[in-house]
Parts: C-alpha cells; sequence; structure tokens
C-alpha cells in the first residue's frame, strides 16, 4: 500500500519529489510503494530553510475553541500515516495530550483539526500502523508524585479510521516493579506483524530491553527480557518482507541486534555491530527483502553514516541535530531510490536522494519552481560524503 507523506510551509510546494510553484505553502510528497516504513520525508542533501516538519505542525488555531493548540514535541520517528480512504493523518505532541490533523479528503489541500486527545504526563509518543490500516499509538507516561520518583508507564491507545476518535488509552505497565527503577524506563519503539499482532520494545533503568506484544487472542503477553547489558535511548524497529521484525539498539560500545526468525516468533540475539553512533540517533529502512540499511550519526564527524550487515560504513554527510534522520524508499524518475531528511544544528531542513543500496555513488537533488530556492540545482552525483548547502 502506497503511503504518502507530506510536509508544509509557506515556502514552496513539492509533489513527489519533483518541485512545482505555489505562492503560499511548501509541500513535499514521496510515496513509498510497499517497499519499507517510512518517517519523515526525502534525501538529497539540499536546504530548504524555515521549512521543518514540527513547524508545519507546531502551531494552529481551534477555531471552536478561539484558543491556539500548540504542539510541544515531535513524535519519535513517524507522525504523518495514511488511512485506507487515502487520507493523510499528522500526530504530534501536547503539554496536554496528543494532537491530531486530518485532510478533509484525499490529496488534499484542507485538513481539519487539530483535535486534542488528552493524556496527562505523556513525554514521548511513537507510532505504528498495521496492514489494515489501524495506528497504534505508544506513549511513555511520567506522573509526578509528591514523594519520590514518578510513576512510569506505557500507554495504549488505537485509531481505527482517518478523522474517527481513538478507542481511549490503556495503560500496558512496566516491565520493572521497583519505583526507582520503573521511573527510568524508556521510550516505547514498536511495529505490527502482517497479522496485527504489536510488538514493542522500551529500555530499563539498568540497560536492559523488555519486548511486550500482544496475541492472537487479542491479550497482551507478560513481558520478554531480551537480556541486553549497556542498552541506550535508541531504537530501531523495521518490519521485513516477510513479516519477521529486526530490532537494533545502541550501545556504549556498538549496537546490539535481535531478529525474529519467522513472523511473530521468538527473537534471537544477532552478531552486534562494533560502530559508534551518536546518542538516540539511530533508524533503519528495509532496502531489499528482509535486509536492512541502518542510518545514524556519527559521533566523530558529525555526519550521517549507511551500513548493511556485511558491507562497510558509507559516509553520507550532513550535520544533523539530536535524534534519526527521517528516510523512506520512493520511486525518483523511474528509479528506486532512498529519500533522507533531517533538522540540522540550525533548524534548517536538509534533503538527500540516492539510488536504494547504492549510497557509494552519491546523492542528487532538484531546483525547486517558486520563487526563492529552497533546494539547491540539480546534479547528476554528489561524491559520498558530501552534502549541499
Amino acid at each position: 500500500m502506497a503511503v504518502e507523506r507530506r510536509f508544509y510551509d509557506d515556502q514552496c510546494h513539492t509533489r513527489r519529489a519533483s518541485l512545482t510553484q505555489c505562492s503560499s505553502r511548501c509541500r513535499v510528497r514521496a510515496e513509498n510503494h510497499g517497499k519499507g516504513d517510512a518517517h519523515h520525508a526525502g534525501q538529497v542533501w539540499a536546504r530548504c530553510p524555515g521549512a521543518t516538519p514540527a513547524r508545519a505542525v507546531r502551531e494552529h488555531r481551534n477555531a471552536d475553541r478561539n484558543t491556539t493548540v500548540a504542539a510541544v514535541a515531535a513524535v519519535d520517528g513517524k507522525w504523518l500515516v495514511r488511512g485506507r480512504d487515502g487520507r493523510l493523518t499528522a500526530y504530534a505532541l501536547h503539554a496536554g495530550g496528543v494532537l491530531r490533523w486530518t485532510e478533509t479528503r484525499p490529496g488534499g489541500p484542507d485538513w481539519s483539526g487539530p483535535d486534542l486527545f488528552e493524556v496527562p504526563h505523556l513525554t514521548h509518543l511513537s507510532l505504528a500502523q498495521g496492514a489494515d490500516g489501524y495506528v497504534h499509538l505508544l506513549g511513555r507516561r511520567s506522573v509526578p508524585q509528591k514523594d519520590g520518583p514518578p510513576v512510569v508507564d506505557v500507554v495504549h491507545a488505537i485509531q481505527y479510521q482517518s478523522g474517527r476518535a481513538l478507542n481511549g488509552w490503556h495503560s500496558l505497565g512496566n516491565p520493572r516493579k521497583n519505583t526507582d527503577q520503573a521511573s527510568g524506563m524508556g521510550a516505547p519503539a514498536g511495529t505490527v506483524s502482517p497479522s496485527g499482532l504489536v510488538h514493542f520494545f522500551v529500555r530499563t533503568a539498568a540497560g536492559g530491553v523488555m519486548l511486550r506484544r500482544d496475541d492472537k487472542a487479542g491479550t497482551w503477553e507478560s513481558w520478554h527480557n531480551l537480556n541486553a547489558r549497556g542498552a541506550e535511548e535508541g531504537m530501531a524497529v523495521t518490519l521485513g518482507a516477510s513479516g519477521a521484525v529486526d530490532l537494533l539498539v545502541q550501545g556504549p560500545g556498538g549496537a546490539m541486534r535481535w531478529r525474529q526468525a519467522a513472523r511473530d516468533g521468538k527473537f534471537s540475539r544477532e552478531e552486534d555491530m562494533p560502530v559508534q553512533m551518536a546518542p538516540a540517533s539511530v533508524t533503519s529502512l528495509e532496502t531489499a527483502p528482509d535486509r536492512c540499511t541502518y542510518y545514524w550519526t556519527d559521533p566523530a564527524t558529525g555526519g550521517v553514516v549507511a551500513y548493511r550487515l556485511g558491507g562497510w560504513v558509507i559516509p553520507l554527510g550532513g550535520a544533523p541535530a539530536e535524534g534519526p534522520v527521517s528516510v523512506l524508499r520512493a520511486p525518483l524518475d523511474g528509479y528506486d531510490c532512498t529519500v533522507l531528511a533531517h533538522r540540522d544544528v540550525d533548524g534548517h531542513v536538509m534533503v538527500a536522494a540516492c539510488g536504494t543500496e547504492n549510497e557509494g555513488e552519491g546523492c542528487g537533488g532538484h531546483r525547486p519552481g517558486c520563487g526563492r530556492a529552497c533546494l539547491r540545482p540539480w546534479r547528476p552525483t554528489v561524491p559520498a560524503g558530501s552534502w549541499w548547502r
């Protein structure tokens, strides 16, 4: 199922990785035709001044209440999803819960919202969408206490149809009962298998990794300990073509990896990756059937790198701010391409594209067709490790 991604701003309008004239807003749209999960947007390390996904949903006027509803943080990972009816839905974190915007019809340009779904004390939010179109919202909630550390748990809600109400928030608990240990639980990261089973992972305060998932009877299994040590913030969860889940977790001396042998099966520990990653910067994309390419920020150079098991670390350049880059696969001019985007340290969106699993040949971009340039001119190739400002 095609997954479309659009970003809005007041500069220009980008559609299917080609740029056209628009006087009021910026839309960056990419399509992923079932070739891996998508996060935010596109790849060409080209600068797009002022166009940030957070800015696109940071502040909207709620006409019904005549008040300004402001987002306080972005969703971890994917924040824009496409429903079975073809409409896009955008989410952001609010001080009082979750904000949601919904297209009024497929293709836009009008959006309804924001709708506020109240869930106090939410510190992190991530999304996972199943093949049935259901959107699972997984949040980390931290409720302050008068005495002692906060009460921390994972909360879960489901959106069954675009624009409809959520089914209500339910606590999925915490893998640790000790209050001091429980308060150090990390943010959840998850996915939905083809059979509709939700899998999500959290880091414990002691550096462990815990899995919880629902079963075919519709109830949640108990927590599964993946027997990790030294886990840090930063998880990449990938659903492969076979339905098996791949998990990569950042650690102090490299990255730890687990994988299912079969759909909805048990997780087995794979060989660690002896690489250094900037904190909470890793993400992944299936670039061939059941084969992942991992992307992260190199702490030594500050640039983005790509890596596949058995290969070399490939420098892609850029200078991302904190957090992972956004990555997807999309056909560009008839070619299977990998598209990435990140926010740089100055707050600008940087976009880059290259042939899928062909990062070594370099990246390229497009000149926009609107007033002032938000992307630099097209060049056939850019040597690996270079980027455009």
